[in-house]
């Protein structure tokens, strides 16, 4: 499990910032006169441990210690908060340093108070907006990590998206070939048996060679061929060159499928599809002859173009003519299964 940076700040900006902030406290008393290097130092002193208190206490107090909400606004309760309790630890400093040193004459309290109000604001406002910026970055990354595990499951669902009614029509036909003793039931039944060993086999994976996914669609052109016989036509004039590239498993399966199911199929009126390569594209390309009362949703198109989205944030383009309808899919080059 990656584990969520936490917010912090480096003591380096925390140790030198108070310093910085002493230093120029102490300038002002370089051009008094009447400034010993005891002033100097003690005035330093002063600053530079109000500073680092200031710096751990806002930093405790933000909602990341206290499990308060985050304020909606950056002048709140918490700053108020904290300028009193900056008002206390000075006076207690002052105080202290009077009477481990044993000064009788110092700087007015209040320029002490002034001085740490000042600080107090300074740091409480740099430390919340750099909390708000965490915070900001904090949102975005989970954002990022929601859609990545909304992505992956909606990847996962189309996957499995392979249509039921595939089984169901393979059944009847087997049925019918049974009943007339045809003698290719038994070829049949060994290529139904086939496609659903490479349905098991491929589920998981993201993308299979070219090669393989023709060999599915072998076994799925032959279950397609003994349900229609000569009404259903395919040519394979797939580049050989390009097997090696890769494709989501059963996308011509499902491009096969979304062409049956929206055009006539019968010997009467044979349907013709094509598939071939047209450079870094597959292509299936069919006649149109469209059933009557079918009427196109997209789900079929749509599961495609979302694994391919997924994949490579490609999509693939469709080509429609009065008389073709075109479907060309990115073929991938550089792949690797998770």
């Amino acid at each position: 499990m990656e584990k969520v940076k936490r917010f912090q700040v480096s003591s380096k900006v925390i140790w030198g910032s108070s310093i910085a902030l002493a230093i120029l406290a102490s300038i002002p008393k370089l051009f008094d006169v009447d400034s010993t290097p005891g002033d100097i130092i003690i005035n330093s002193s002063i600053t530079l441990l109000f500073s680092v208190f200031i710096w751990y206490y806002n930093m405790y107090s933000l909602p990341k210690f206290s499990s308060q909400r985050t304020p909606q606004t950056l002048f709140n309760w918490k700053l108020l908060l904290s300028v009193i309790m900056g008002i206390l630890v000075m006076v207690i400093l002052v105080i202290g340093h009077q009477e481990l040193f044993q000064i009788s004459k110092m700087d007015a309290p209040i320029m002490f108070e002034l001085r740490g109000v000042l600080i107090n604001l300074i740091v409480y406002m740099f430390l919340h907006l750099l909390f708000q910026n965490y915070q900001t970055q904090q949102m975005g990354i989970e954002l990022e990590k929601t859609k990545a595990v909304n992505l992956g499951a909606q990847y996962e669902l189309l996957k499995q998206q392979v249509n039921p009614h595939f089984l169901f029509n393979s059944l009847n036909t087997l049925k019918s070939m049974v009943d007339i003793q045809d003698p290719q039931s038994s070829d049949f039944i060994l290529k139904l048996s086939d496609f659903y060993r490479f349905t098991l086999e491929s589920r998981k994976l993201d993308l299979i060679p070219l090669k393989e996914e023709l060999q599915i669609l072998d076994s799925y052109v032959y279950l397609l061929k003994a349900r229609f016989e000569d009404g259903f036509v395919l040519e394979n004039e797939v580049d050989k060159r390009q097997y090696d590239s890769a494709v989501p498993p059963f996308t011509l399966q499902l491009l096969i499928e979304n062409c049956i199911k929206h055009n006539v199929v019968s010997l009467d009126k044979p349907l013709h599809i094509k598939l071939y390569t047209e450079g870094d594209f597959l292509v299936v390309e069919n006649q149109i002859q469209l059933k009557r009362g079918v009427l196109s949703t997209g789900v079929g198109l749509d599961n495609i173009n979302q694994r391919f989205s997924h994949l490579m944030h490609r999509e693939i383009e469709i080509d429609k003519t009065e008389t073709t309808f075109k479907v060309k899919i990115p073929m991938i080059y550089d792949y690797r299964n998770n």
